[in-house]
């Protein structure tokens, strides 16, 4: 196990290439391991129960707030629950690894301050609101109604990206995930 519980939080707006970002970090640097997220949404494309997420039911979801397991959760759309258990960060530092985590903005600034010591936290902002209306359509995921509320969510998040220790524009995939890697890679040299 780590002399000291390190936690690295991911955070962005939707569509800002903060999951490409994290299975980068996760391919290059061994001794991360993914923090999988519960999640009330149904899984999309070829997303993976135990993988991608923790595909649950609402009152399931319910069920872990009222016993207090979780470190940070929210409703971040209506009904749609996301949040990060506690089992999940002590199974990874078990495993003598660091969690990473992708997860909200509500959910970064939460864990931050829950565990202040030994967390590094990057904010990955898109070049323009535009630019991520666009990678959001391109995914072919969503509907018009959902993108727009991913779009006007996404604006009110960039509001926060000076809550976060750094923040990394991705106008560019290869070079964000170059400037990130060398962010977490200072971040575990420090003792």
């Amino acid at each position: 196990m780590p002399k000291y519980k390190k936690i690295i939080i991911l955070t962005a707006p939707s569509g800002s290439g903060k999951t490409s970002i994290t299975r980068y970090l996760l391919e290059k640097i061994p001794e991360l391991a993914f923090s999988i997220s519960a999640a009330t949404r149904k899984p999309r494309g070829q997303e993976k129960d135990g993988k991608d997420y923790y595909f649950i039911t609402e009152d399931q979801f319910k069920d872990h707030i009222k016993n207090n397991e979780f470190i940070e959760w929210e409703m971040v759309y209506e009904g749609k629950y996301y949040g990060t258990l506690k089992s999940e960060l002590e199974r990874i530092w078990e495993e003598g690894r660091i969690p990473v985590l992708d997860i909200d903005v509500h959910g970064g600034i939460h864990v931050q301050q829950e565990y202040p010591i030994n967390t590094l936290s990057v904010f990955i902002k898109p070049p323009s609101v535009e630019e991520l209306r666009r990678r959001l359509q391109s995914r072919g995921t969503e509907t018009p109604e959902s993108i727009e509320t991913r779009v006007n969510k996404a604006a009110y998040e960039l509001s926060f990206a000076d809550q976060f220790k750094h923040v990394v524009i991705n106008d560019d995939l290869s070079k964000a995930c170059e400037e990130a890697e060398k962010i977490v890679r200072d971040f575990l040299d420090m003792k």
